[in-house]
């Protein structure tokens, strides 16, 4: 703990609304998460409680994703619709995500007796899905027709100034019948003569992206442009919001983070050690309950075989090491792929084109590997059919597990689902299994060699 928040009791003892505030505002948001955490789920929620709903919106905002989840599921819907009310356009429909569809339905009616306009906006952005421009986008945006003089424009946003207020906004953008025309930038606008008219003062055909375009197609944009915010617009042309780098940016360290949680075999969603234990249990169950299956297919290649390994026991030496080495090399390859995925430099479609990159590396690789393990099987034991074992099954190994490693990422995300899990126990299984089989398959072949 920091120096400002020696104990997370600390929290409770702030029973004024203003104070407890303040004392949170005065703390990083590291600080403020680990204090939570510490906290009892009654003593989170006796927390948030004494908040303001303009605080705890505040709060909410500096918390990680998973901590939000544990949160928003307790408060009641009354209570979260006035927290929803104080939370930017963005960040409202990412909120109600992590709602079932029931407890979604009651925050937007709660929602709809103080503002119904904003609860309809509300439901029309948790329409989307969250990793789609539309379900990242701010509807915050300035508009202005393209035939108002600049005058007219700075009149607006003088009257309009406490709602604009908290618009984080750079430009804004010059409509016909509210269809993008073009995009102005603030400074243009004040230092521009008033009778000026907006389209002469507008930068025409700006870069825009769909409603629908994926993560993948807006970090490209992004990527190509050093733009801070670019408008989100429909299938007609119409102006529905602005989507900032920075949201961008989150959604996709969010999705770097599920990836990585994927690939340690945590499938069934972010997990902090403040959830319930019998959640937590579940959730990694879910997967090493068919890692044990796995796990068991593979050992029975070795009772399969058996006999081969109990008369030359020194197969049992190189199996471990040919798995873990094909393992490697698989997962360097699945990498490269989900990698490839998010840039948008592969497409899923292009299964061929990724296998054949792969079996070269593959072939090379393996060769120098295999030739590297035979080698040492054959210093050690002085046979050459050892090393010639140990070291095909290297080899083949190695090039069976790039392919696979490589295509996996691919069809998994053409079927809808993570690319990351390609990394995690199955593509292990699967290597360990044609390792196994390689080396005593082979072994049993050259058995009379092996043993002369």
């Amino acid at each position: 703990m920091s120096e400002q928040l020696p104990d997370a009791d600390d929290l409770l003892e702030h029973r004024d609304a203003v104070a407890l505030g303040a004392a949170i505002e005065e703390l990083n948001s590291g600080d403020v998460s680990r204090a939570l955490s510490e906290l009892s789920r009654s003593e989170r929620l006796t927390v948030v409680g004494r908040l303001s709903p303009e605080d705890a919106a505040h709060l909410l905002e500096r918390l990680p994703e998973p901590q939000v989840t544990e949160l928003v599921m307790d408060l009641a819907p009354a209570q979260l619709a006035a927290v929803v009310h104080e939370l930017p356009s963005d960040q409202q429909a990412d909120l109600l995500h992590e709602l079932t569809p029931e407890r979604g339905d009651a925050v937007l009616a709660e929602l709809a007796q103080v503002d119904p306009e904003e609860a309809e906006e509300v439901r029309f952005l948790s329409a989307y899905d969250d990793h789609v421009a539309g379900g990242l986008m701010a509807t915050e945006v300035l508009t202005f027709p393209t035939e108002w003089t600049v005058a007219q424009v700075i009149e607006d946003m003088r009257q309009n100034a406490e709602v604009y207020a908290d618009y984080e906004v750079q430009y804004a953008y010059a409509v016909r019948d509210e269809v993008l025309q073009g995009v102005l930038r603030l400074r243009d606008l004040l230092l521009a003569p008033s009778k000026t008219l907006v389209r002469a003062l507008m930068i025409a055909d700006p870069v825009s992206v769909r409603d629908d375009a994926p993560l993948e197609e807006l970090e490209e944009v992004f990527r190509s442009n050093r733009f801070l915010g670019v408008p989100v617009l429909d299938a007609e042309g119409k102006v529905l919001g602005v989507l900032r780098r920075a949201s961008l940016e989150e959604a996709a360290g969010a999705r770097a983070d599920r990836d990585y949680l994927s690939a340690q075999g945590i499938v069934g969603g972010e997990e902090l050690r403040s959830m319930p234990l019998l959640l937590r249990s579940r959730r990694r169950l879910s997967w090493l309950s068919l890692n044990v299956i796995l796990n068991v297919a593979a050992a029975s290649v070795i009772a399969f075989y058996q006999d081969t390994l109990t008369q030359v026991i020194a197969l049992a030496v190189f199996l471990p090491i040919i798995s873990d080495m094909s393992g490697c090399s698989g997962s360097q390859a699945v990498g490269v792929s989900v990698r490839e995925l998010a840039l948008g430099t592969v497409r899923p479609h292009e299964l061929w084109r990724v296998l054949k990159k792969e079996a070269g590396v593959g072939l090379i690789n393996g060769l120098l590997l295999g030739a590297l393990l035979a080698l040492v099987a054959w210093l050690w034991k002085g046979n050459v059919w050892l090393g010639a074992v140990v070291g095909v099954a290297l080899c083949v190994n190695t090039l069976v597990s790039v392919l696979i490693g490589g295509s996996v990422p691919l069809v998994l995300k053409r079927l809808g689902r993570d690319p990351a899990l390609a990394s995690g126990p199955v593509l292990t299984t699967v290597t360990d299994m044609c390792g196994f089989l390689l080396v005593l398959g082979l072994a049993t072949l050259a058995l009379p060699q092996l043993l002369a």
